[in-house]
């Protein structure tokens, strides 16, 4: 029944089931305007107290269940993707029939969707690289941004490793490597790493979030190069300096001498002069003396 299915709005969904005399029963939907144009046939099964199947000669025909229920489509994954940063993503898509009918089919198909759209800032930094794509460049890297299943963001919290994409086709491997740790996860290729930075949608069969940057497959792109490592600093000129430095730490300073050390006259020099200073110190006490005794004999 219609109303059992929980999108019947209002009344839609209910039955009209009316006794008429001699013994006829009318059904009819409730949002019909009251018209009881089918009537009971027959008991095709009962089981007491548990389900009972019977004929009726005509279908209830209802314009609310009639019309068809909506699901994901070009303009509602596109349309919440413009609508919440993601517009210049979206228009590549949209422009872009090829890739748009991927994801469209993968939809339809009942495996799900699921969706990492750069920002616009992202993406506009990234178009003039994009436009040097070539069309099937093109293609592939809209394709790159969809996963062909469903993926909540606990699954997302919960499954490290590689993931294939739309895009993925046999030798074309065009996959990423999802890491998480805590509550951030990450999409990462050969070329580059990006963050997921919101979620727009996850409800299943269809997932949208937010990239922070354009992840580049490496199929279409070159990593950059790895810079030459520096110069290991040469170390044999330091070791005599280090060493000098650490056995004049280590020396008590020497008293300075009168005389060069390192002449063979040194010594004898220095002793010459010790002597002479004697005797310079002698000759000057013998004055002094005769002196004193001259000042003594004058005043007697």
């Amino acid at each position: 029944m219609f109303q059992a299915t929980g999108v019947a709005p209002g009344v839609s969904g209910f039955v009209n089931i009316t006794d008429f005399k001699g013994g006829k029963v009318g059904f009819g939907a409730e949002d019909n305007g009251g018209s009881l144009d089918s009537l009971f046939v027959k008991s095709v099964e009962e089981l007491p107290y548990n389900i009972s199947v019977i004929q009726i000669s005509k279908a209830l025909p209802s314009a609310v269940a009639e019309a068809p229920t909506p699901g994901p489509s070009e303009q509602n994954i596109t349309g919440i993707m413009s609508a919440h940063g993601c517009k210049v993503f979206a228009d590549s898509l949209l422009a872009n029939h090829a890739a748009m009918g991927t994801y469209e089919d993968n939809v339809e198909g009942g495996l799900g969707l699921t969706v990492f759209c750069p920002l616009d800032d992202a993406f506009k930094a990234f178009l003039p690289k994009f436009k040097n794509l070539t069309a099937s460049g093109k293609e592939s890297l809209l394709e790159f941004f969809g996963v062909p299943v469903y993926q909540s963001l606990s699954m997302l919290k919960s499954n490290n490793g590689l993931m294939n994409t739309l895009a993925t086709d046999g030798a074309s491997k065009f996959d990423f490597t999802v890491q998480n740790e805590g509550e951030e996860v990450t999409l990462k290729t050969k070329i580059n790493t990006v963050k997921i930075t919101g979620t727009l949608l996850d409800e299943q069969p269809v997932a949208i979030y937010t990239i922070d940057k354009v992840l580049m497959p490496s199929e279409l792109f070159k990593a950059a190069p790895t810079p030459a490592p520096a110069p290991a600093p040469e170390k044999a000129a330091d070791a005599p300096k280090a060493s000098k430095s650490k056995s004049k730490s280590k020396s008590a300073p020497e008293p300075a001498s009168d005389s060069p050390a390192d002449t063979p006259y040194g010594d004898a020099a220095d002793q010459t002069a010790d002597d002479n200073a004697g005797v310079s110190f002698k000759g000057g006490r013998s004055v002094a003396v005769g002196l004193s005794l001259l000042l003594v004999f004058l005043l007697l």
